[in-house]
């Protein structure tokens, strides 16, 4: 899925037959500017809760009992070094509620609302269910994310939206957003004042959810492959997993993998919300190169789901994981 067809989901893409040559090469170049260079790098900020560390946040839904105007996130993640998508990352986003509280932190101790973790997919996208941030004094209405590219490399940023935009939804809820329209713009803001165009994501009406819609694309260190840190290179060590073949599948599927030893393993399925839905294999292998076949069998719904390998042999438990997408 390229830039344009990514676009057509906010509805920006529609108005290209009306818009002057000249005015679509220019676009055309901030397309590949924005899709292609690195995303600035920003502070966690005081609130960042170690998503990693409990599979409860592994989730598209993060709303929990929170109130706000719905809200869909899609994201997509590019490596700059060829603008290749990034399949199989992990995204970690959380943001405040409407108004302008962190779950965990001070009167929200105890509390998981607004955050969560997905995984891209063979377009490089993630999506979450949400609602519109509210603000805090000082800083902008925005999103917190994190990108883990591998173990030994993640990127850390945050994005806004149009000024007019976002304070458009503030008026036209006022019940739902009781401090109202947000002070801060873009331009005065202490951490995103240099965001534009890397750092502000579309924003357009989805009557589906009865709210809005988001989108924001990401450029990381990358070329479409993903990262080596330690847990790479010492999975490396014991197999090698490779992506299910053919993706997005039809029915039926094989995954790839190779023992370097022996093992016991265990390959299981779960949804996008963290639910395991059945195991693709459970045994012993000898060491060499292994093809898993993989049937649907009716069972399952077109989406993607993530198959998750639990390998033990005499040097270890080691664990890896990826997506597959069903027709």
């Amino acid at each position: 899925m390229d830039k344009r067809d990514f676009l057509k989901i906010t509805g920006l893409a529609g108005v290209a037959a009306v818009i002057p040559n000249n005015i679509l090469a220019a676009d055309k170049r901030e397309e590949e500017t924005t899709v292609c260079t690195l995303i600035p790098t920003e502070t966690a900020g005081p609130f960042p809760l170690d998503l990693t560390t409990n599979t409860y946040y592994f989730r598209q839904d993060i709303r929990e009992t929170e109130e706000g105007v719905p809200l869909k996130l899609r994201m997509k993640i590019n490596g700059i070094g060829n603008c290749g998508v990034m399949q199989n990352v992990r995204v970690n986003i959380w943001q405040c509620n409407r108004n302008g509280l962190y779950s965990g932190y001070n009167t929200e101790v105890g509390k998981t609302y607004l955050r969560g973790y997905q995984i891209t997919d063979v377009n490089g996208e993630v999506e979450f269910l949400t609602i519109f941030p509210g603000w805090y004094p000082g800083r902008v209405c925005h999103f917190h994310f994190q990108i883990f590219v591998s173990s030994a490399y993640s990127v850390v940023s945050q994005f806004t939206f149009n000024n007019a935009e976002k304070n458009a939804i503030y008026t036209a809820n006022p019940t739902l957003y009781p401090l109202g329209v947000d002070p801060v713009n873009i331009a005065n803001d202490g951490f995103l004042s240099n965001a534009v165009p890397l750092q502000v994501a579309t924003l357009a009406p989805n009557s589906d959810i009865g709210g809005y819609e988001s989108c924001f694309e990401v450029g990381v260190q990358g070329n479409g492959t993903l990262g080596v840190g330690y847990f790479e290179s010492q999975n490396a060590k014991q197999f090698e997993m490779g992506q299910n073949y053919p993706n997005p599948y039809d029915g039926e599927t094989t995954i790839p993998l190779t023992l370097k030893n022996s093992a016991a393993i265990k390959m299981e399925l779960y949804d996008l919300s963290g639910r395991n839905v059945g195991v693709v294999f459970e045994g012993k292998l000898p060491a060499g190169a292994h093809q898993i076949p993989f049937s649907a069998g009716g069972k399952f719904a077109a989406g993607n789901y993530i198959y998750q390998l639990t390998l033990e042999n005499e040097n270890g438990i080691y664990k890896d994981s990826k997506m597959m997408t069903a027709k």
